[in-house]
């Protein structure tokens, strides 16, 4: 167990705890079971930047290693310790800093929820385009750790994309700022681009300088029902690569569609589901009538797209989902709450793959995601109990991981690498691209102090 003295020294009292309690809601993250749950010896709170400051120059002076955490809505244990030390928690750091409403940019610390920066500025008429579906819960530095994105990043993008400039703290101390103000720079290596997606192992987020975009003038809701995953899926695909401007386009399939609808009480009909969204300032109609026509070609059996829809109820339960499906099978776990991208072309193979899978091994793998930009989410229900079962959904979660990445695409889209894929790094990125990125950490962090055990394979 860590000594904690000496943080003592450096923070104030309600700023360290050693308690059970403390350090066990650290040593777990929304997709950590208890049962594989990594407390750490110590929590602090850092709140200032001369506070992470001071932690991470005491921590490397003394081999102690620092996770970075939040508000702990990751999946892959990017968050939870893998060797004790020091749990970093920055949700004290909480502050809006600025408003440049002429700039189009807000200046926020890391612990900022992402639905607050919305709240921030609309009186200017502004928003946050990327926000994940958990931006009510997640901070802007998760987000930042592991370049999150959500259902609107086939409009608009991924976070790390409207990410301006960030200050960081490295692992001895010291205080850096990545990036610019400015739409664009070619001032040397583009440090803001590596850190951001590093899950903290490169250092820690004190504060970011965020763009923003106009608030649409018009948005449209709708959704349409396949009376096949193949036609789902083609759709979307077809939407997509015929340039049609689309803000979201989400899929849920058949199994997700029967959890959800249970769990909130919802009439969803139980087939293959695309949710649409549209914003715009103008042309707005142009645009529905032309995904109405690519979805007809794919014959829907049912589609509510025309006229004025109710854009919270049309949408509840695709964003209930995730905790639908813990809810639907009390008996069962999720081993592994996936998330793979492909190229859009791909995107009915990979998903075709998981239910191939799924009726191969008799599992229930509901699957859904953001049709959009080729990001498929699926769970692996098993009894946690069984061990061969357990292990049977390894086997099941590799051959999907690594069948999109045979597709041309990756191990993870949006929830990062953790200590839960890292397996699969060397395979994506080849041993040579792995090394580089070894050489990268050691010139950054060379004693491993930032979230050792994670992304790297061990």
């Amino acid at each position: 167990m860590t000594d904690a003295s000496f943080l003592r020294s450096i923070l104030s009292p309600e700023q360290v705890s050693t308690t059970d309690a403390d350090r066990d809601y650290h040593g777990t993250d929304w997709g950590t079971s208890p049962a594989a749950a990594a407390p750490p010896d110590i929590v602090v709170w850092p709140e200032s930047t001369a506070d992470v400051s001071a932690v991470l120059a005491a921590a490397t002076e003394r081999g102690i290693p620092v996770t970075p955490f939040a508000a702990g809505t990751g999946v892959e244990g990017n968050a939870v310790p893998a060797h004790g030390g020091i749990s970093l928690d920055l949700t004290r750091m909480d502050a809006v800093l600025d408003i440049r409403p002429e700039d189009r940019q807000i200046d926020v610390e890391p612990g900022v929820i992402g639905a607050d920066v919305d709240e921030a500025v609309a009186a200017h008429g502004l928003f946050f385009p990327p926000l994940p579906t958990s931006g009510d819960m997640a901070t802007i530095g998760g987000m930042i750790a592991t370049n999150a994105s959500g259902k609107r990043t086939v409009k608009y993008g991924k976070v790390g994309d409207w990410v301006r400039a960030i200050e960081v703290v490295l692992a001895d101390g010291s205080v850096i700022t990545a990036g610019t103000r400015a739409e664009k720079s070619s001032s040397g290596y583009d440090l803001r681009d590596l850190l951001i997606g590093s899950e903290g192992t490169l250092g820690i987020v004190t504060r970011a300088t965020l763009a923003l975009a106009g608030r649409p003038e018009h948005t449209r809701v709708g959704r349409a029902t396949f009376g096949s995953l193949d036609d789902a899926t083609a759709a979307a695909a077809d939407l997509v690569s015929s340039g049609v401007d689309v803000s979201a386009a989400e899929l849920v399939d058949e199994l997700s569609a029967r959890m959800v609808n249970d769990y909130v009480g919802s009439d969803l009909p139980e087939g293959p589901t695309l949710f649409l969204e549209f914003q715009a300032d103008h042309g707005l109609d142009r645009e529905v009538a032309f995904c109405r026509a690519i979805l007809d070609a794919h014959d829907p059996v049912a589609v509510l797209l025309d006229g004025e829809t109710d854009a919270e109820s049309v949408w509840k339960p695709r964003h209930e989902l995730a905790d639908a499906v813990r809810a639907y099978y009390p008996a069962l776990e999720s081993l592994h709450a996936g998330d793979v991208a492909v190229p859009i072309g791909s995107f009915s193979s990979i998903v075709a793959h998981v239910h191939a899978v799924a009726d191969e091994h008799d599992v229930p793998i509901p699957t859904f995601g953001h049709a959009g930009d080729g990001n498929v989410h699926f769970d692996v229900l098993v009894d946690p109990d069984d061990e061969a079962a357990v292990a049977e959904a390894h086997e099941i979660y590799e051959s999907i991981v690594t069948e999109a990445i045979d597709l041309g695409g990756t191990a993870t889209g949006e929830h990062g690498i953790g200590r839960g894929k890292r397996e699969f790094l060397p395979i994506e990125h080849g041993e040579n691209g792995v090394a580089a990125m070894r050489a990268i950490k050691e010139a950054l962090d060379p004693h491993g102090t930032l979230n050792p055990g994670k992304i790297f394979p061990e």
